[in-house]
């Protein structure tokens, strides 16, 4: 069976951790930025501030108070992490309720990304994680186990319009270096860094930042208002052409992503199929397996939305009319 419903109260934990997710990116408190707490004296007193990087790169900081014990409580009980620190119970329950969680590590990538503005500067959460968090969107639980080791980011450039403030400055790689795990870019053979970060001593665990395609073909572009260099995918456009929110969630907590439209996530699978040769095999089939799952949950739940990515698939000409007729052979003999 390709998915199981998720009973009623999952789905109604998720939509409660949904709602309060939103909240806490709204009305975010100081320490729920990366950063830390600084004393300063001043005529014999100290005084203590919050010190942060904004997204821009611009290091700041926020006056949180004399040194009395109501200020000492305040740090110790690291309330600045407040709108964060609440997700945790509601993600928690709606993990034993029955909803998907992803690895600890990576919630903390994510993590920080979001803590950075990734997301908020239209960064979009791809690959196996946004499949993930399309079960619990859906209220569903996929059939098959469906883990991963590296972690996909997409941004649209000036490919197409997402409707989100991609004009926002980001150092997506002070974000990497931050983590403190050991994050390397990888050079291609010119030398220059490329659209992935990886461990050294632990290969499969990886960072890749994607982009469509353009003008420059597959050449790395290097993104100056996100601050990281992006690989770019043929096809890449149509899945990025609309977005949604989604939660991803593990046991410390939850963090607001955006995620592709799942139908064109679904079709733009079956596009690559035929890209991925070789090595990348493997990969393709399991571009197929997620392919079929979210087609049929879209059949049942979605329809309409399907239809019309469809429809906006085969208009775009013979090639892509092609690529969509190998990928759904290829999925109807799986």
């Amino acid at each position: 069976m390709l998915f199981t419903e998720l009973p009623l109260s999952a789905q109604t934990a998720y939509a409660q951790l949904l709602d309060a997710t939103l909240g806490a990116e709204h009305v975010r408190s100081v320490a729920d930025l990366a950063g830390s707490f600084n004393a300063k004296t001043v005529k014999g007193r100290t005084y203590w501030y919050f010190q942060y990087t904004e997204p821009s790169g611009k290091l700041r900081q926020l006056y949180v108070g004399p040194d009395t014990e109501a200020v000492r409580r305040l740090m110790q009980r690291k309330a600045g992490r407040g709108a964060s620190v609440a997700l945790g119970p509601l993600a928690r329950s709606a993990l034993a309720l029955g909803c998907a969680a992803i690895l600890p590590r990576h919630y903390r990538v994510v993590r920080r990304l979001a803590d950075y503005g990734f997301f908020r500067a239209g960064g979009v959460l791809i690959g196996t994680h946004a499949f993930l968090a399309y079960g619990n969107m859906f209220g569903v639980r996929w059939g098959a186990s469906q883990r991963t080791q590296d972690i996909d980011f997409a941004h649209a450039g000036k490919a197409v319009s997402l409707l989100l403030p991609g004009n926002v400055e980001v150092r997506t790689d002070d974000a990497v270096s931050s983590l403190d795990m050991g994050f390397l870019p990888v050079s291609g053979l010119s030398g220059k860094t490329g659209g992935t970060y990886l461990i050294p001593n632990e290969p499969g665990f990886r960072l890749d930042f994607l982009t469509p395609r353009h003008r420059g073909g597959e050449k790395p572009f290097a993104h100056p208002q996100l601050g990281v260099t992006l690989q770019p995918l043929p096809f890449m456009e149509f899945s990025l052409q609309g977005v949604e929110q989604a939660v991803l969630m593990c046991a410390e907590g939850a963090v607001l992503v955006n995620v592709p439209d799942p139908a064109r996530f679904a079709l733009h699978k079956l596009l690559v199929h035929g890209e991925r040769k070789g090595a990348f095999r493997t990969k393709s089939n399991k571009d197929l397996a997620q392919a079929a799952h979210l087609l049929a949950v879209l059949w049942q739940y979605r329809r309409e939305q399907l239809e019309e990515a469809l429809d906006d698939l085969l208009s775009r000409g013979r090639g892509w009319q092609s690529r969509f007729r190998q990928g759904a052979q290829a999925l109807v003999k799986a």
